[in-house]
């Protein structure tokens, strides 16, 4: 355990921050930018694949169930290494690691957020539907307004726990050499050489840490939600 403690404080700047700011950004902080841009820019993306999962036309509710059921079927591993490939094929220049594995997690996010959308929509009573179109609001206005922000609130905890999942998801990223949390491992054990245990003991608590943490606040969110529900339930 002192060891691992000792390894921490030799190498604090590398596990945390990587390089910078005399190189570029890196290690645990690289690994949360990373899921968190993920998040974020597949997001609007997924409402739209949730709302066409949930579309009575076979032009909208096809496309969008073939991408989530193939994307959803495919190891990260593989969305990575076709990101690496194809991108710069399709813009016609080359681009960092970083962008490429982001590329990868905004493509894994929109198949598994769009069913986690999906699930939300499903959730809201049909006949909060029915009754908007009987005071003919038009179908876009009742998912805008009545549908999607009872849905999305809903949402939070699974949307939270797919946040956990992009950030263990990164350490795939080492593969094409992005230096996010487990390549500052490898960059570590590299040098210490007699000590992987040790040195990849302190990546696995830091992983632990985090994750822990954001399944407690996933937790407690889940708790508040459903106080809500009980809530709306006694209020009607």
């Amino acid at each position: 355990m002192s060891d691992m403690l000792n390894i921490f404080i030799n190498y604090r700047d590398l596990i945390l921050i990587g390089s910078y700011p005399n190189g570029p950004l890196g290690g645990l902080a690289l690994t949360l930018f990373m899921a968190a841009t993920g998040l974020v820019c597949a997001f609007p993306l997924a409402i739209v694949m949730g709302i066409a999962r949930t579309s009575k036309f076979k032009l909208f509710y096809l496309p969008a169930t073939l991408f989530s059921s193939v994307v959803r079927g495919l190891p990260v591993l593989m969305l990575v290494f076709w990101s690496y490939f194809a991108v710069p094929l399709i813009s016609g220049h080359s681009i960092s690691g970083v962008k490429t594995l982001i590329v990868a997690l905004i493509v894994y996010e929109m198949a598994f957020l769009g069913e986690i959308v999906r699930a939300g929509i499903l959730s809201v009573p049909r006949g909060q539907i029915e009754a908007a179109r009987t005071l003919g609001i038009s179908y876009s206005r009742t998912m805008l307004e009545i549908i999607l922000p009872q849905a999305l609130f809903t949402m939070i905890p699974s949307i939270l726990n797919q946040f956990i999942n992009l950030i263990k998801n990164t350490s795939l990223g080492y593969v094409i050499g992005v230096a996010e949390l487990t390549y500052s491992a490898y960059q570590i054990n590299t040098i210490e050489l007699t000590k992987p245990l040790q040195v990849f003991g302190v990546l696995a608590m830091i992983y632990f840490v985090v994750c822990f943490s954001l399944t407690q606040l996933v937790g407690k969110l889940e708790r508040v939600i459903q106080r809500k529900r009980q809530m709306n339930v006694q209020e009607s």
